[in-house]
């Protein structure tokens, strides 16, 4: 069995080709086959199958899709199989012509590391003639546009390193007419433009050479608004420079010019080094990394299965016991590493250390490295490069300095590979999306780019080993517990002259070298913590000898850990800073009671996850219920008052204070949703709730005897308002999001949108229904006050209102309440003031029942009432996020958690049984 996926798909077997049923099994199959002998889930294959919203059977048909292909395919399971949560395809290198091509192109690689540039250029034309045409031309699914577009730029990739190698041997005539080719087919593509620059200079065309720069700028320039990058400006300098070369015959090697003058450095590169180090000086002076040296860590090159085979071996490049984080990161055969630890070894102050050293001892032309947290990167949703210039553009915003740096500089350095981008925490990114960042990050440095990641072992060996995903190029190393001489070093390092307090501490640890004093200060953190705890003069080390008190490390480590909050929380002023940032000052014990508080919320809940969209079940349901019922409540009876007096009133208070409450007690309540203008692909659903909306708005017309202007604009207004939710009302996936800040914004952002269209609807709806002329009775009981046909449609009015916000429950209670408002009879508006002060009225009744049925509108009631009682501060997010910066916390995608678990218990543990602090703490926590 072959297949074919570098050009259009196409499967045969020895009978002959395999012809596929419909579109969608080639969908699948191609899917499966972009990620060979890898699972690919079933959710994936969903989008790939359907490029808008998927059919409820989607699942089910997937299964009956691959079933067929199976039955295609000849070899029952033995080809696909069923692996987890989705299915994998097996596959050898001789049955896929893009797993040939790769293994063409190691071979070629290899070849050009020992010097064989015309063994290279053969093997890498081998693998290029594989190609007949784009990757899977023809086959237009949106799901899978992403790898195949890695496809394509990996050919280009090819035919440039080809080029350059036959550049080496002299070919320049065949170079040229080579990339001739490919630069009429991807007119800007500045690689191949740079390459073909030189060949025509050096086969002595210089006037050609420029024509193509002068074309290639001019297409940059119109389309994009750019300069052409630091390759073609390089080689436009050295044609410009050198004198026009004599053609030489082919096999002869080209020596490098010596009158080629080096290239202006770009002013945005200089000022990001300045930028770069003074903030990451200022870091290592907040954390003292250097008072007076940090903790020593040693690493080796990791022995656990997560480095490929045609990367470095393990235990090869990187000798044990290694210092030197520099020396290790610039001798890795591709600079990429990747940089493994347990929690608390010190991952992120390696990183620091590498940024640091790199910039101190620059090389010639060496990128700049930039330390970014990658906790906010969603891969399935950003390619590295964009995410990469978003963030550069946020932390060093002077880049966006058009008059200064030229547009787009940000853009540049990165498609430049003028930085190095340094990730640090990629197990702070949700773990579903653990092995799809790690293979972005493959697929974005495939040009061999340098680049850094620090992750906790556990997740990024978990990622790997259940994906099979990996850095193909990286040097995979993993911190080694301190050694306990240098921990001694650095808990008496800044001991005063005469200071003895550590003496016993450093005999009892020469004399129990395996002890649990020895095995607690085997990780920086508890190293750290223990030379804070007792750096006071006043402080006696020596407790942590006490074996009857402290008889494990697990004891050590526990008291140690309640030192670590007023460590964090130590009061010394931030150094100056390019870039001002406001910095919330916190005191420890206020701190360290709010962060006691939300340990004990969580181990009640028996999680380690602080989601801020279920902080109401700290909350007594009961009250909080009644808090989520009550102002609507309120501001429904004042309607039912203004409308037609005190007793309707009532009936309108008591009548939705009910329904909210038993509402909310037993419905559910959605998650965090966000606001989508997507227009593409939405049309015709757009156009279909509109209708429904335009039907609903009639419906409610006719029994309130509308007149037909009326009920049309009554009606126009639900239809936007229903045909707008299509953008709004969607789920946000909690294991694939930013940050939790990102998850609360969108989730307001789309509960403000539609409260509002409810609002809109709604109080027109009412309005207009007070203003109108009296309706001819119908159905009438009670003496002609209630009518049961109006009680009908109110019903159903808020029934629909109350299914959206609170399922079937909401769709009940509220259903009731609203038949037992509408259905009684009150007189005409006097004035068309009265009528808009009622309508209006109902609008922000109507308003309320929404917006506190949302997820934000719960979590802002809540946190109003906690931060009253005392229990957190009124800025709940900026306290969450300034314990994250002080490394209190952590985010995995749209919750905290404690950055230890087990300081999260011990706080737990020792959580008040009742705030003291009383309303003080909210004055405290709202100022800034």
């Amino acid at each position: 069995m072959e297949f074919r996926v570098l050009g259009p798909l196409e499967v045969s077997s020895e009978a002959g080709r395999v012809m596929l049923p419909s579109p969608r099994h080639q969908r699948v199959l191609a899917a499966l086959l972009l990620a060979p002998n890898s699972v690919v889930p079933t959710a994936r294959l969903v989008e790939a199958m359907w490029d808008r919203e998927p059919p409820a059977t989607a699942t089910k048909q997937v299964q009956n899709c691959v079933s067929a292909l199976r039955e295609r395919l000849g070899r029952g399971s033995a080809v696909i199989v069923t692996d987890g949560p989705g299915y994998r395809i097996v596959v050898s290198d001789s049955e896929l012509d893009a797993l040939r091509f790769h293994r063409e192109l190691e071979t070629a690689r290899r070849r050009a590391a020992e010097g064989s540039h015309r063994a290279a250029v053969l093997a890498a034309r081998a693998a290029l003639r594989l190609w007949r045409g784009p990757a899977l031309a023809g086959l237009d699914a949106v799901a899978l546009a992403g790898p195949v577009m890695r496809l394509n730029e990996q050919r280009l990739h090819a035919i440039r390193r080809c080029a350059d190698w036959q550049l080496e041997l002299g070919e320049y005539d065949r170079v040229v007419e080579e990339l001739t080719e490919v630069v009429a087919q991807h007119p800007l593509d500045e690689g191949a433009h740079a390459r073909l620059m030189t060949a025509l200079a050096a086969s002595g065309r210089q006037g050609d050479a420029l024509a193509v720069h002068q074309a290639l700028r001019t297409r940059l320039v119109e389309d994009l608004g750019v300069d052409p990058g630091a390759e073609v400006q390089a080689a436009h300098a050295r044609i410009l420079a050198a004198p026009p070369p004599v053609p030489r015959a082919p096999g002869t090697s080209v020596a490098p010019s010596p009158q080629a003058p080096p290239v202006r450095r770009d002013p945005a590169v200089e000022d990001l080094a300045v930028a770069v180090t003074r903030q990451w000086t200022a870091e290592a002076q907040r954390r003292s990394l250097h008072r007076p040296e940090p903790v020593p860590l040693r690493w080796c090159s990791t022995a656990r299965p997560v480095s490929a085979r045609t990367g470095v071996p393990a235990g090869r490049a990187v000798e044990p016991d290694q210092t030197d984080i520099v020396a290790t990161f610039r001798q890795a055969p591709h600079r990429q590493l990747v940089i493994l630890g347990e929690p608390g070894a010190g991952k992120s102050v390696m990183a620091i250390q590498l940024t640091l050293g790199l910039l101190a001892d620059p090389e010639p032309d060496e990128p700049i490295p930039v330390l970014l947290p990658v906790a906010s990167w969603d891969p399935h949703r950003e390619h590295l490069h964009q995410w990469l210039t978003a963030r550069l553009l946020e932390d060093y915003p002077g880049l966006a300095n058009t008059a200064e740096y030229g547009p787009d500089a940000a853009a540049r350095l990165v498609l430049d590979g003028r930085i190095i981008p340094i990730l640090d925490g990629l197990d702070e990114t949700p773990p579903a999306l653990h092995a799809a960042a790690i293979e972005a990050i493959d697929h974005a440095v495939t040009a061999g780019r340098p680049l850094v990641v620090t992750c906790r072992t556990t997740e990024y060996e978990r990622a790997v080993t259940r994906t099979g995903s990996l850095l193909t190029r990286a040097t995979v190393v993993e911190i080694e517990p301190v050694d306990l001489e240098a921990a001694i070093r650095f808990l008496t390092a800044r001991a005063r002259a005469g200071d003895t307090r550590w003496d016993p501490v450093v005999d009892h640890l020469h004399q129990n070298p395996t002890g649990p004093l020895a095995q607690a200060l085997r990780t920086p953190l508890m190293i750290d913590l223990a030379r804070a705890a007792y750096a006071s003069p006043s402080a006696d080390p020596r407790e942590l000898c006490d074996t009857a008190r402290l008889d494990d490390a697990e004891r050590i480590e526990e008291h140690l850990l309640d030192a670590c909050l007023p460590t964090a929380y130590a009061d010394r002023p931030p150094p100056p800073r390019g870039r001002p940032r406001l910095r919330r000052s916190y005191d420890s014990a206020q701190a360290r009671r709010w962060l006691a508080y939300l340990a004990r919320h969580l181990h009640e809940q028996r999680t380690y996850d602080l989601a801020w969209w279920r902080l109401d079940r700290a909350v007594p349901p009961q009250l909080m219920c009644l808090m989520l019922s009550a102002p609507a409540a309120v501001v429904f009876g004042l309607t039912g008052w203004v409308a037609a007096g005190p007793r309707e009133g009532a009936v309108y208070g008591l009548a939705f204070l009910a329904a909210g409450y038993v509402a909310h007690r037993t419905g559910h309540r959605p998650g965090p949703l966000r606001a989508e203008l997507r227009l593409r692909g939405t049309g015709g659903r757009y156009l279909r709730r509109f209708v429904a909306g335009v039907s609903i708005g009639v419906a409610f017309g006719l029994p309130w005897s509308l007149s037909v202007p009326h009920t049309m604009l009554l009606a126009a207004v639900f239809g936007l308002a229903v045909g707008t939710h299509i953008w709004l009302d969607t789920p946000v996936d909690v294991d694939r999001v930013t940050s939790p800040t990102t998850v609360l914004r969108g989730d307001r952002r789309a509960a403000w949108i539609v409260t509002l269209s409810f609002m809109a609807s709604l109080g027109l709806f009412y309005g207009m229904c007070f203003s109108h002329p009296q309706r001819v009775p119908l159905a009438v009981i009670l003496d002609g006050e209630f009518s049961l046909v109006l009680a009908l449609s109110s019903g159903l009015t808020s029934g629909l209102v109350g299914r959206f916000l609170l399922g079937r429950p909401g769709a009940l209670c509220y259903g009731l309440a609203g038949a037992v408002v509408g259905g009684l009879f009150f007189p005409r508006a006097t004035s068309l003031e009265h009528a808009v002060a009622a309508g209006v009225l109902f609008a922000v009744a109507v308003g309320l029942s929404v917006c506190l049925a949302r997820a934000w509108g719960a979590f802002a009631v809540a946190r109003l009432y906690l931060a009253g009682r005392g229990h957190l501060p009124l800025r709940l997010m900026r306290f969450l996020e300034d314990a994250h910066r002080r490394e209190i916390l952590r985010q995995v995608g749209a919750v905290h958690q404690f950055r230890h678990g087990r300081l999260q218990d011990r706080l737990a543990r020792r959580a008040e049984t009742r705030s003291p602090l009383g309303s003080a703490a909210m004055v405290e926590g709202t100022s800034s």
